[in-house]
C-alpha cells in the first residue's frame, strides 16, 4: 500500500470497522447459511462446499439472490482484517443483480467460457477508506462471468482496488475503470480478460495487465506493464511509463471450477501456453484438462488439519479449500506430480506452531492456487517452500505454477515468517503474489510482526508475473538462482526502521535494497519495476532501491523510485545509476530506461 503523511490519519478509520466486520459475521453467518440450503439448485450432482460458499442459480428469484448477496456484504465490507471467508458461485445463466465486492470475497462464474454467466448490473470494488482512496481495499477477486454494466455497453464497471485483487476470465460489455472518482488506488492485476470498451486507469499508481484485450486503455502514473497484450495502448516509456512485452513466455491459466451441461462439476486446468497473446476462450472452452470433483478432497476449515490433508493428499487426491481459516500445526505436504491445490474464497493458511504452511517435494506440474498464507505468533522460518533445499530436477516440460498466492505477516495479529516464499525447484511460474509485512492493523512494529524476506528465489528458469512485495526488514527479495525472469514489480520498502545503525546490509550502505540480484548470478532479466519509500523515522535512508551485479547477462528495462513522505531518501534506482528521490521543495521521481545502459 502507498500512503503518504496527509493519509495516516485515514488509516486510522480502517480499524473501528474490523471490529464491526467480525462481530457481524457472527451474527448473520447462520443466516445466510439456512438461506444458502434452501436453495433449488439446478445441478444434479451438487457438492457439498460447506456454509460459507453460496451457489446461485438462475432459476432462483433475483431479490432473494441479492438479498444473500446484501448480507454477505454487510459482513465484509469494512472487514479488513476480519475472520470471515466468502465465495459466491454463480452456475450458467442469466442474471440480474447488484454485486458490492467486499473483504475476502471471491465471486465465481461457473461456466466453460466467461459468456456462459452473464451478469446484468452492477459489479464493483469500491474505496474502503474516505476520500474514495482505494489504497487499502486489498483480498478480493472476480472470475470466469460476463458483465453488462449498468447503461449497457455505454455503462461502466468501477474496480477501485489495490494488491491482492485477482481479475480474471471476465467479459465486460461495456467500459471499466480501475478507480473510484478519481480517489488513489494501488492495483493491481488483469488476466485472460477481455473489456469491449475503455480501461480507464485514472490515477492506478501502477498495473499489470497479462494476457487481456480491450476496446481501448486510457491513463498511467507511475509503471503500467502489459505483457501479451494485442493492442497495448500508443506511448513509450518515460512518458508515459507504459513497458511492452509482446508475447507471454511461457504461462499457464489458473484453474477453474465449472458446471457442464449436464450439471457435472469439474476442475479445468488450462494447457501450457508458450509466446501466447490475447485471451484463451476465443473459441469457446479454454484448452486444457478437466479433472472430475471425485479426484478432489473438499477441505473444510471447522473440521480439517494438515494431517487430514495429508492423508487425502497421500491417497492421491487433489485439494480444494473452502472459505475459512485453517490453523496447521504442520504443514501441508504436496508430494505427488500434477497436484492441484485449490482455494476458494481466499481460504487461509494459519501454521500455529512455527512450521510451514506448504511444503512441495520437487515434483512436475504442481499447481498452488488461490490461497492466503498469514503467519502466526509463533515464528516459522518459510511460510511456502516449494522444493527442498538443493531441488535439481528440470521441469521445463510441466512447470510448477503459483497463481495468486498471498502472504501476510502482522495486520490480523502477531506474525513472524523469516521468508515468506522460498523457491527452490527449477521452472517455478508465479502468476500474481502480494507478499506482504503489514504496516498498519494488530500486531505491527519492528520487533513485533518480524519478517526477514518476502521471496528467495534458488531455483533457476524461475519466472514471476506481478510481483509485489512489501515491507519486509531485509531484502524483500533475492534473487539466487539463475535466468530469472520478473514481468512488473511493485515494492515498498519498510516504513518503519528506527535508525540507520539497525537498517544496513553492509558496510557503507544504507539500508537493505528491495531488490536483490546475487552477485554469483550471471543471467537475470526483469521489466517494470517501481520501488517506494515512506520513512516514518528521520536520518533513514536507502543506497540503492536495486542492486545487481554489472554483468551483459543481467538486464533492467523500466525503473523508477518514489517518496510518498518527506522523510530520508532512496539515493539510487539500480547500483549508483539515478539519483535521489525528493519531495520538497519540488517532488523527484527518478528514472532508468535501461540498465546496464
Amino acid at each position: 500500500m502507498q500512503i503518504s503523511k496527509s493519509l495516516r490519519a485515514s488509516l486510522n478509520s480502517c480499524l473501528p470497522s474490523i471490529v464491526i466486520g467480525s462481530f457481524l459475521s457472527v451474527a448473520m453467518l447462520q443466516p445466510i447459511a439456512n438461506a444458502q440450503s434452501s436453495q433449488n439448485l439446478d445441478s444434479p450432482a451438487q457438492p457439498e462446499l460447506g456454509d460459507n460458499v453460496l451457489i446461485f442459480s438462475p432459476s432462483m428469484l433475483s431479490a432473494d439472490i441479492q438479498a444473500q448477496i446484501d448480507k454477505v456484504y454487510t459482513i465484509q465490507q469494512h472487514s479488513e482484517f476480519g475472520t470471515a471467508r466468502y465465495a459466491l458461485l454463480f452456475l450458467p445463466g442469466e442474471y440480474h443483480v447488484d454485486i458490492p465486492v467486499g473483504f475476502y470475497t471471491q465471486v465465481l462464474g461457473l461456466g466453460v467460457t466467461p459468456d456462459a454467466v452473464q451478469i446484468t448490473g452492477n459489479v464493483h470494488s469500491d474505496a474502503s477508506l474516505p476520500r474514495n482512496n482505494a489504497t487499502c481495499t486489498f483480498w478480493r477477486g472476480v472470475e470466469g462471468f460476463a458483465v453488462t454494466p449498468t447503461g449497457g455497453t455505454n455503462g461502466t464497471m468501477q474496480w477501485a482496488v489495490s494488491q491482492a485483487v485477482p481479475f480474471r476470465r471476465m467479459h465486460i460489455l461495456g467500459n471499466i475503470v480501475l478507480h473510484q472518482k478519481g480517489g488513489w488506488a494501488s492495483g493491481g492485476w488483469m488476466s485472460d480478460s477481455l473489456i469491449d470498451g475503455n480501461v480507464g486507469a485514472g490515477p492506478q499508481q501502477q498495473w499489470i495487465s497479462r494476457n487481456s484485450e480491450w476496446g481501448s486503455w486510457t491513463g498511467a502514473n507511475w509503471n503500467m506493464v502489459f505483457v501479451g497484450i494485442p493492442h497495448p495502448p500508443v506511448g513509450e516509456w518515460p512518458q508515459p511509463p507504459y513497458t511492452k512485452v509482446e508475447r507471454t513466455p511461457i504461462v499457464r491459466e489458473k484453474p477453474f471450477l465449472q458446471v457442464d451441461a449436464k450439471g457435472n462439476w469439474s476442475v479445468r486446468v488450462p494447457a501450457l501456453q508458450t509466446n501466447s497473446q490475447g485471451i484463451t476462450w476465443h473459441g469457446g472452452s479454454t484448452r486444457g484438462q478437466s479433472i472430475a470433483f471425485s479426484q478432489f478432497y473438499i477441505a473444510r476449515a471447522d473440521k480439517d488439519s494438515a494431517a487430514s490433508m495429508n492423508a487425502q493428499l497421500a491417497n492421491g487426491k487433489n485439494l480444494l479449500l473452502t472459505p475459512g481459516i485453517y490453523d496447521l500445526t504442520e504443514p501441508v505436504h504436496i508430494t505427488r506430480p500434477n497436484t492441484i491445490v485449490l482455494g476458494l474464497g481466499f481460504a487461509t493458511l494459519h501454521p500455529t506452531n512455527g512450521t510451514a504452511a506448504i511444503s512441495t517435494a520437487d515434483v512436475d506440474g504442481i499447481d498452488i492456487a488461490g490461497i492466503l498464507f498469514d503467519a502466526g505468533e509463533k515464528s516459522s522460518p518459510v511460510l511456502v517452500e516449494v522444493g527442498p533445499q538443493g531441488s535439481h530436477a528440470s521441469h521445463a516440460k510441466n512447470p510448477i505454477f503459483l497463481h495468486d498466492v498471498f502472504f501476510r505477516v502482522g495486520g490480523g495479529g502477531v506474525g513472524r515468517a523469516k521468508v515468506n516464499l522460498l523457491i527452490n525447484s527449477n521452472d517455478t511460474i508465479i502468476d500474481h503474489t502480494w507478499i506482504w509485512r503489514a504496516d498498519h492493523g494488530k500486531g505491527v512494529g519492528w520487533t513485533s510482526n518480524l519478517s526477514d524476506n518476502g521471496l528467495v528465489v534458488n531455483g533457476n528458469n524461475v519466472t514471476v508475473y506481478g510481483l509485489f512485495v512489501e515491507h519486509h526488514q531485509q531484502f524483500q527479495v533475492l534473487w539466487n538462482g539463475n535466468r530469472g525472469r520478473t514481468y512488473f514489480y511493485q515494492s515498498e520498502i519498510p516504513y518503519d526502521p528506527p535508525d540507520q545503525s539497525g537498517w544496513t546490509s553492509a558496510p557503507g550502505t544504507n539500508g537493505w535494497a528491495s531488490y536483490k540480484v546475487a552477485d554469483n548470478v550471471t543471467n537475470h532479466e526483469a521489466w517494470g519495476l517501481g520501488i517506494y519509500s515512506v520513512f516514518r523515522h528521520p536520518n533513514v535512508t536507502l543506497t540503492r532501491a536495486i542492486e545487481v551485479p554489472v554483468t551483459p547477462g543481467v538486464r533492467f528495462h523500466h525503473m523508477i523510485t518514489v517518496a510518498l513522505d518527506n522523510l530520508g531518501e532512496i539515493s539510487n534506482v539500480i547500483d549508483d545509476k539515478g539519483g535521489p528521490t525528493h519531495v520538497a521543495p519540488n517532488r523527484v521521481s527518478p528514472k532508468v530506461t535501461e540498465f546496464p545502459q
